[in-house]
């Protein structure tokens, strides 16, 4: 069962009740390739156990990691945002069990609903907002010249 923690723990039961009636358990080996940045996004995931790294392919050297999501953790955004392709690329770090979500059939809910819609897209653009902050920081340790202190 989806706890009520994340995206589910800022929704009134109803709502939370007709997204968990969508979901369908899975699970991926350790190292599993989930998608790959500028592919299809045509659903997402809640973790249930283990972990997910979330990476951004850089030219000439390897996938640079931007976070790490684990239990409650929602797992792909972009699914939401026209031209729903991947912004980023997600690998299993350990096995994984999650439960998937046709993006389609969540979409066609959001429209019957405006507060479950708004609900939705209000948790989603704060998650994004943080993991922008986190990429950001993560590429300033990975590519910002060393000793090269705060910004003017």
């Amino acid at each position: 069962m989806i706890t009520r923690t994340g995206v589910f723990g800022s929704l009134p039961k109803s709502h939370h009740d007709q997204l968990v009636s969508l979901a369908r358990k899975v699970s991926f080996p350790i190292d599993a390739r989930i998608f790959n940045e500028g592919g299809q996004a045509d659903r997402f995931w809640i973790i249930h156990t283990g972990t997910v790294a979330l990476d951004l392919h850089v030219p000439g050297r390897r996938a640079a990691v931007i976070e790490r999501l684990g239990a409650g953790k929602l797992l792909g955004w972009s699914w939401l945002v026209p031209p729903r392709r991947w912004q980023l690329g997600a690998q299993a770090n350990s096995p994984v069990r999650a439960y998937e979500f046709d993006a389609a059939a969540v979409r066609r809910l959001c429209e019957k609903d405006p507060v479950l819609n708004h609900a939705l897209y209000s948790y989603v653009a704060g998650m994004i907002a943080r993991r922008l902050q986190a990429a950001r920081t993560r590429l300033l340790d990975l590519y910002a010249p060393y000793g090269a202190g705060p910004a003017p």
